[in-house]
């Protein structure tokens, strides 16, 4: 049995069923999970480890709904700065067809900790390339030395140049292996129980890059174990007009002909759905990884997530592929997302004449989607809120300094508004991952070295 005391909380954002934000509070932690919060004098006065957290302010740890840690090798590559999703792709499949399993465990050590860094402490990665033996297993050992909770979703591309599919031929795989080897992961990893460190996905890569057939065999092959399904959907006009060209529908109708549909899937993106799509994925309970950093960076377009969420979507972050957005920073996602959808209602509010403009999305609204909106993608009710018998996954900020000089009649709106920040404690089911600033898991100068070594070796060969 380990506990842990948190103490003197200045705000405590809960994000529980009551939206409560509560002052001068504390939390007890016995064995990973949240036993009692209130005042010092309501808790045990002792713990293994106690934590003075006077001065902070204290949010449910983050939630990444879609990411590709080993896109951390391959930032800001020249060739790519300036091109949109489809030659994007093309510029660096031959790039990433390089990768070794210890460019996987270094780059995903990578992501994780630039993740934890800005308050994350669950995320969900997509992995749908497996060159030179690399497996998911490099992956998930590598995210167990950091400690945050992960997804790992087993990502496959088996619809190569030659069969008309957009990625080269070297980078794809048989479907009868895929299958094979998604088994072989859930029944070695997957933990369905509260508190889970591991959880599997299985995660075709997108319509141009999968098989119908391996589509359809994957749902079955994830509702006999109970898994969640994902994969990349209308993201940009291209995928559109390819997946009514070779499938004669759009994207989302392609997902209800394969039997993508359904509350066990997210979709990643959604940029381009029209309104009957909207409806479909709230009666339905499919989510959505909103992206918008890579959704800028590639000019996909704005994912309409005010109109998602009216209409009772579950909506989640994702910071997606680190060479697509070249940041892995959520609280700084969480920003962009706000500021993206009061874009989006400017631009609606300036078409319309006569009318009303649109509400725009709030500060607390931008950080619902980031926890309470995560886990509900993601399928989980132990993560997303602070409350008696969640998990403590929890991160601190501490509210006097420069950055939030002048903005403290409202600390909750202020990590938002201002500029966004490196968390000063990350806890992840009561252990410290961030204490202070500074990574305890990882070290993180080295790594930065290792990691920019491989980067250079893929670039350079």
């Amino acid at each position: 049995m380990s506990t842990l005391l948190i103490k003197n909380i200045d705000t405590l954002v809960t994000m529980d069923d009551q939206r409560r934000e509560l002052k001068n509070t504390s939390i007890f932690v016995k064995d990973g999970f949240i036993q009692a919060i209130g005042s010092a004098e309501e808790l045990p006065p002792t713990a293994d480890e106690i934590l003075d957290l006077t001065g902070h302010i204290v949010f449910p740890g983050f939630i990444n709904t879609h990411h590709h840690f080993y896109q951390t090798l391959t930032r800001a590559v020249p060739k790519a700065q300036n091109a949109n999703l489809f030659n994007w792709l093309v510029t660096l499949y031959p790039i990433w067809a390089k990768m070794t399993p210890e460019d996987i465990h270094i780059s995903t050590q990578t992501a994780l900790s630039e993740l934890a860094l800005s308050g994350c402490t669950t995320a969900s990665d997509h992995l749908y390339l497996f060159p030179n033996g690399s497996r998911l297993d490099d992956e998930i050992h590598a995210a167990a030395e950091v400690g945050l909770r992960l997804h790992a979703s087993r990502g496959s591309m088996s619809l190569g140049e030659s069969q008309g599919g957009l990625p080269p031929d070297s980078v794809v795989d048989t479907e009868e292996h895929i299958l094979k080897d998604s088994q072989r992961l859930i029944e070695t990893y997957h933990d369905p129980n509260p508190g889970s460190m591991v959880k599997i996905v299985l995660a075709p890569c997108s319509p141009f890059s999968v098989t119908t057939e391996l589509m359809r065999q994957s749902a079955v092959l994830a509702r006999e174990y109970g898994v969640h399904l994902h994969t990349h959907l209308a993201e940009t006009a291209d995928e559109e007009d390819f997946c009514i060209e070779k499938f004669g529908h759009r994207p989302v109708a392609y997902m209800q002909e394969v039997d993508w549909i359904g509350d066990d899937v997210w979709f990643a993106h959604s940029v381009h759905v029209n309104d009957d799509e909207i409806n479909l994925f709230a009666h339905t309970g499919c989510g959505v990884a909103h992206c918008p950093g890579s959704n800028m960076r590639l000019a996909s377009g704005i994912a309409p997530i005010m109109q998602m969420l009216a209409q009772g979507v579950n909506v989640g972050l994702g910071v997606d592929g680190s060479a697509s957005n070249d940041s892995s920073h959520l609280l700084g996602e969480a920003r962009l997302a706000m500021l993206l959808a009061r874009l989006a209602a400017g631009l609606q509010g300036a078409s319309r004449s006569g009318e009303s403009a649109p509400a725009l999305i709030s500060a607390r609204q931008a950080l619902e989607v980031a926890t309470r909106g995560g886990a509900a993608v993601l399928g989980r009710d132990d993560i997303g809120s602070l409350a008696v018998g969640k998990c403590a996954d929890l991160f601190a900020i501490e509210v006097n300094r420069l950055d939030y000089a002048g903005a403290l009649h409202d600390p909750v709106a202020a990590a938002l508004f201002c500029a966004p920040q490196t968390v000063d404690f990350n806890i992840v089911g009561g252990r410290v991952i961030v204490r202070q600033g500074h990574m305890t898991s990882v070290d993180v100068p080295s790594l930065v070295q290792r990691h920019n070594q491989a980067a250079a070796r893929l670039l350079n060969e």
